[in-house]
């Protein structure tokens, strides 16, 4: 018997429509596993293709910010949020993404002394700042990040990414959602 997915009890729907069987063989294949995230949305398709395209807008799409930037971003949201689906998944991916599996861990325990560049800095406070006290964000935090060379798209990209991250883990803990188990090995050397 799998492992509860969630503390709640909605099961996936089955069969699951073709296009979402297929969404999960391609995450079996690229992955080795269907992410819990998914299995957990998996109860209403129409909740499910909500996240996914967002999630894929944000996280996949073209922007300014690299893929392995908007998951820092989700590891410094996430690590401020103590979301334990979050930092073990996006964990993964910024040690994939980078190379560096101390650099994951970084991010986890205290992104201030993370080895990344003085502009990933400013980005990574602006998200911190988003996460903590969004309401308190001015023109000058904007403007410090146009100085390190972000645009006003890549600050909206930024601020979607956040924005995101802390839905999600807020969703995430409330249901108590559990990381698949292989993402705690995974590139860690």
């Amino acid at each position: 018997m799998s492992k509860p997915v969630t503390a709640l009890s909605l099961e996936p729907i089955t069969p699951l429509p073709e296009g979402t069987q297929a969404y999960f063989d391609k995450c079996k294949e690229k992955l080795g596993m269907i992410p819990n995230v998914l299995l957990a949305h998996a109860f209403d398709i129409d909740k499910l293709n909500a996240f996914t395209a967002m999630y894929n807008d944000l996280m996949l799409a073209d922007s300014g910010l690299s893929k392995l930037e908007r998951e820092m971003i989700a590891v410094v949201v996430s690590s401020i949020n103590k979301c334990f689906y979050c930092l073990t998944a996006h964990g993964a991916a910024v040690r994939a993404l980078s190379g560096n599996p101390i650099l994951g861990e970084q991010l986890v325990m205290n992104y201030h002394i993370a080895d990344v560049s003085q502009k990933q800095k400013a980005m990574l406070e602006f998200a911190a700042k988003i996460t903590r006290a969004s309401a308190t964000i001015a023109e000058a935090d904007r403007q410090a990040l146009r100085e390190h060379g972000f645009t006003d798209r890549d600050i909206w990209d930024i601020s979607a990414v956040a924005a995101f991250f802390n839905m999600s883990n807020r969703l995430a803990s409330a249901v108590d959602m559990r990381p698949n188990d292989a993402y705690h090995a995974q590139f860690r050397t």
